[in-house]
């Protein structure tokens, strides 16, 4: 009898993670954080619409951080449990479909990152600040929230810190005040975002403009001053890369981007809505990392903009990450992203052909065989298209899904639209076969 109950999870790929009921339009954080002692303190009011009747309705939350109080709807202080990663709360009185739903939530701990299958996500100590690398579930180690890609909502930001220390936070610098010893930081993010994309930044930072002041996107460095020198020099291409992207992609979907360099060294890059943030170690003044400045200047569009709906179709964040490097490296003088993507192959022949791209599991969801095959696959239909097709495909894909949520299905059936011939073959062989297909050859276009 039990099992009519069941409910399948909303992504098999994290099933602890997301929930049923309503749906948030809207996350207030007001944040207080010491770094001495690593201790966040928050009120998060949440505005959220009902899709359900239920008694109750659950928030993502690590238990590393404890609640004091929850009010629902203004009443006053409503019943909750907060267990298993999970905050549950109930209203005084059942809520209509449709229905507001408004949750505070007040609440205090050590942040920690959420410990699973690929490592630790969520908010990080460094030696002297603070990080948020949340891809895919680690939010919740930070704020309760609805932690799943295609829960997407605007959000207001304040964190208050320590005076000497420079605090980041998605979208828009609306207010920033010192108190004694304190400096207290809003940022108001209005484009739709998913909660691994939240993010807050805090070290002992200074803040750059980069490219010229006629630049149509505003274009910022945030990074300790004795980076500056190796920053002006690794990400000088920058501003060159954002129009590349611009004219191949269409237009640059926030109202700014940011780059941050931590003082401390990190294993790869990390990116957020309106921002990316690299460690130390990418700046180095060798230019040695600028494949991975376009891969996460191009996330903007594929990822941030453009989410998945759910994390097995990742590919169309990384697929597409991983050509506009191959893109940017044709545009900025280097291989061909044909040279790079026949190179690419090669490499991947001699791996294991065990993978399915298109739903490649929770296990091997950031493996780099997702990441380059699905180049591959962009690539594939790029040849098989022609340019003018494609980059017209990939123009429509970011107009007509801006800032909303996508499936690998919307874009099988986009592109069909710039093709004469079906492209069910291409899709089958590249995404949901484990066998490693040949390249077209090049002017395959008819």
């Amino acid at each position: 009898m039990a099992d009519k109950f069941y409910l399948p999870p909303i992504d098999e790929y994290l099933p602890q993670n997301g929930n049923r009921g309503y749906r948030i339009s809207r996350y207030e954080l007001e944040l207080v954080y010491k770094l001495a002692s690593n201790r966040l303190s928050g009120r998060a009011s949440i505005t959220a619409v009902t899709t359900a009747v239920q008694p109750r309705y659950a928030l993502d939350l690590s238990q590393a951080l404890g609640v004091s109080k929850v009010f629902v709807n203004g009443a006053k202080a409503a019943k909750y449990t907060h267990q298993g990663g999970k905050l549950t709360v109930t209203p005084a009185q059942k809520i209509p479909v449709g229905g507001v739903l408004s949750i505070v939530v007040q609440y205090a701990g050590t942040p920690l990152p959420v410990r699973g299958p690929w490592g630790e996500v969520g908010w990080e100590e460094l030696t002297e600040g603070a990080l948020v690398a949340s891809q895919p579930n680690g939010a919740a180690s930070w704020f309760p929230c609805d932690d799943h890609p295609s829960s997407k909502a605007s959000y207001r930001i304040s964190i208050t810190t320590d005076s000497p220390y420079y605090a980041v936070a998605n979208g828009t610098l609306v207010r920033r005040q010192t108190k004694a010893s304190q400096t207290t930081w809003v940022y108001d993010q209005t484009e739709p975002m998913s909660s691994y994309l939240a993010t807050i930044q805090i070290g002992p930072y200074h803040k750059y403009r980069v490219g010229s002041v006629h630049e149509d996107v505003p274009m910022h460095a945030i990074l300790p001053s004795r980076l500056r020198a190796n920053f002006d020099h690794d990400f000088a291409r920058q501003p060159e890369m954002m129009t590349e992207f611009r004219n191949r992609f269409g237009p640059y979907p926030f109202g700014a981007y940011t780059v941050v360099v931590t003082d401390d060294d990190l294993e790869i890059p990390i990116e957020a809505q309106g921002i990316s943030i690299f460690g130390a170690n990418h700046c180095d003044g060798r230019r040695g990392a600028e494949r991975l400045v376009a891969h996460e200047l191009a996330h903007q569009w594929f990822g941030n903009s453009l989410t998945v709906q759910q994390w097995r179709d990742i590919w169309l964040h990384e697929g597409f990450a991983c050509y506009a490097e191959w893109i940017w490296s044709q545009a900025g003088g280097g291989p061909s992203a044909d040279q790079l993507a026949r190179a690419a192959r090669q490499n991947l022949s001699r791996a294991p052909q065990d993978i399915v791209v298109g739903d490649p599991g929770p296990a091997l969801m950031f493996d780099d065989r997702v990441y380059k095959r699905g180049a591959l696959t962009l690539h594939s239909l790029r040849l098989t298209l022609g340019d003018t097709g494609f980059f017209a495909l990939l123009r429509d894909w970011t107009s007509r899904y801006r800032h909303s949520t996508v499936t690998a299905e919307e874009f099988a059936d986009l592109a069909g639209h710039y093709s004469a011939v079906s492209l069910r073959p291409l899709w089958d062989r590249w995404l949901y076969e484990r066998p490693l297909p040949e390249l077209p050859a090049v002017g395959a276009a008819g």
